[in-house]
């Protein structure tokens, strides 16, 4: 690793993927012999708007044995489609999980690629979900709220051989946290308390 005097981020030797692959190794190395730094903990704050409209706030999160500060916040929108009585000004929620997933698989592939030395130039996906508003309209209780089905569909161009790309591809789904948190359900508590 080296650093310059005008830098205060460190420069690592070994990049794969935009994957600084000795640090990651040095992130590794260190929750091995403490466990306890692997524990995160990420957090949201969200305020309904008008309609189908809400806004998300994300900040600091705990991570590493202690608080983690961001160089700003980042605001996330939601609104519905006119179709669902939105004003169509944002992404719906369920349009955020679909990106969410995309995201976390894609991170996932091109950071455990990166750590087993293969480049990746090119990673694309799109994604498709299937929902029924019967379910979320109480028309229908035999049907689920959520997520029927989704379908993932990756392009990667990367220096593996055909036979590999989709041992490639599972990569991402074998590591993210939110192909998990979607596949095998997650606790989810829900209180509410007077403003």
């Amino acid at each position: 690793m080296k650093t310059t005097e005008t830098q205060t981020t460190p420069v690592f030797e070994n990049t794969v993927n935009g994957v600084a692959v000795d640090g990651l190794s040095k992130t590794v190395e260190a929750i091995k012999a403490a466990p306890a730094l692997a524990k995160f903990n990420f957090r949201i704050r969200n305020e309904w708007v008008d309609g189908g409209r809400n806004t998300s706030t994300v900040d600091n999160f705990y991570g590493a044995g202690q608080e983690q500060p961001r160089s700003k916040a980042f605001v996330l929108e939601c609104d519905e489609p006119p179709v669902l009585l939105g004003k169509d000004l944002a992404a719906n929620p369920v349009e955020h999980l679909l990106h969410a997933l995309a995201g976390c698989l894609t991170s996932s592939m091109v950071y455990h690629a990166a750590a087993r030395g293969i480049h990746i130039e090119e990673v694309e996906s799109s994604l498709e979900g299937d929902i029924d508003l019967q379910g979320f309209l109480e028309l229908d209780k035999n049907v689920r709220n959520g997520y029927q089905g989704i379908r993932v569909d990756f392009k990667i161009k990367a220096d593996v051989p055909d036979e590999q790309l989709q041992d490639l591809c599972k990569l991402g789904s074998a590591h993210s946290p939110v192909f998990d948190s979607l596949t095998n359900g997650v606790p989810v508590a829900v209180t509410a308390q007077r403003l």
